[in-house]
């Protein structure tokens, strides 16, 4: 009986284990928080989301760092990478890329270098799994590459792409300005949204002389006025969904297998009969490539998309309001049963519940942050 007795509570702890185990595991997810450091911001903030409840946390400064606008993770979760929109010490308008080294068990980020941006105003950083680094300078209308070695540090720019022309918005499109960098999955290629002369540049990277050569295909032409900004590859289909900050509007291109480009589509991302100013900002689409969003500025909300699984076009089947003004960049969380959003001009950042079925989103919290831009989870 005593051996049954010792059985039946070895039995019920690892019972109690197993259960609790994925609620444990779940209790905190953390992501890291780009700001513009004026009215109080220090720099890269460490927030957390708890799963269960939708509840959001601020646990602080992470790194002390002068307007680390937009972040990237390398693949292992090792580095951080911050991109810096400040003037040089001789006075200029050139940017910055920083290295971090985040603790897997520490809420703090360790600086590790410092390396010119390679133009004006670097909005954007992306990192691939080889450790190639590229950074979008929006003033400079360049892209540039780097290389992030195994200890963390950054090369200087090994190679920067000076973009030419303008676009009929004489406010906005005077001359180049390069918003986002991305390396396509599975390949070689770089594209480049560039809103200043309404194209999408794309690359190949040569990993021999660490250079970024033009593609055969050297652009997918938007319309006139578009002002690409920011894009989202399908996960399975060739496409690709370009997120128009002008023009307000979703364009879905389809990558040919040639290496040439064709526009399937353009649809609006604001609710029909809204005529008032707006610009849009930043797009995501979830793993299983069934739902799309894009986050409006002036209307204020996530504009909601579902994908055809056939062909990959696009339906709005919704408009969730943001609670704040400015939804600059958003983002979904690991499991993708969140997404947050970084209200810039209120200073807050918001979480809604996804339900994966629907694509719909439900407010769940909501915490002030200061001047917030860029949010990023831990991996």
């Amino acid at each position: 009986m005593k051996k049954i007795g010792l059985l039946f509570i070895s039995l019920l702890l690892i019972s109690n284990w197993l259960w609790a185990a994925p609620a444990e595991g779940k209790k905190q997810q953390h992501f890291f928080v780009g700001t513009y450091t004026e009215g109080g911001s220090e720099g890269i903030y460490n927030f957390s989301l708890d799963p269960l409840t939708g509840k959001l946390k601020d646990n602080g400064l992470a790194a002390k760092s002068n307007n680390p606008s937009f972040l990237a993770l390398t693949s292992d979760g090792k580095y951080l990478l911050a991109v810096h929109e400040v003037k040089d010490e001789k006075g200029g308008s050139m940017g910055y890329v920083e290295s971090f080294g985040v603790q897997k068990d520490d809420l703090k980020l360790n600086t590790l270098c410092k390396v010119t941006s390679g133009g004006a105003h670097p909005c954007y950083v992306s990192v691939n799994q080889d450790g190639y680094v590229l950074a979008a300078n929006y003033t400079g209308g360049n892209v540039a590459l780097f290389r992030l070695d195994a200890a963390g540090k950054l090369s200087e720019a090994l190679d920067v792409q000076q973009h030419y022309g303008s676009g009929p918005n004489k406010a906005r499109q005077a001359e180049p300005h390069v918003h986002s960098a991305f390396f396509e999955p599975g390949s070689s290629r770089i594209f480049v949204p560039d809103l200043g002369i309404d194209e999408v540049s794309v690359y190949q990277l040569d990993r021999k002389d660490n250079k970024l050569a033009k593609a055969p295909v050297p652009a997918i032409k938007m319309g006139p006025g578009f002002g690409p900004r920011h894009l989202a590859f399908h996960p399975t289909m060739k496409l690709v969904y370009v997120v128009n900050e002008l023009a307000c509007s979703v364009s879905v291109v389809v990558l040919n297998k040639d290496g040439s480009f064709t526009t399937l589509e353009t649809v609006s991302a604001l609710p029909a009969g809204y005529d008032k100013p707006n610009t849009c900002a930043d797009i995501h689409i979830s793993k299983d490539g069934r739902f799309l969003y894009a986050s409006n500025r002036g209307f204020n909300s996530i504009a909601i998309f579902s994908v055809d699984s056939k062909n990959g076009r696009l339906v709005q089947i919704g408009q969730e309001p943001t609670r704040g003004e400015g939804p600059r960049n958003f983002t979904l969380s690991p499991e993708e049963d969140y997404l947050l959003v970084a209200n810039q001009n209120t200073q807050d950042i918001v979480a809604f519940r996804r339900d994966a079925k629907t694509g719909k989103l439900q407010y769940t919290d909501q915490v002030k942050a200061l001047k917030p831009v860029c949010l990023l989870f831990r991996k």
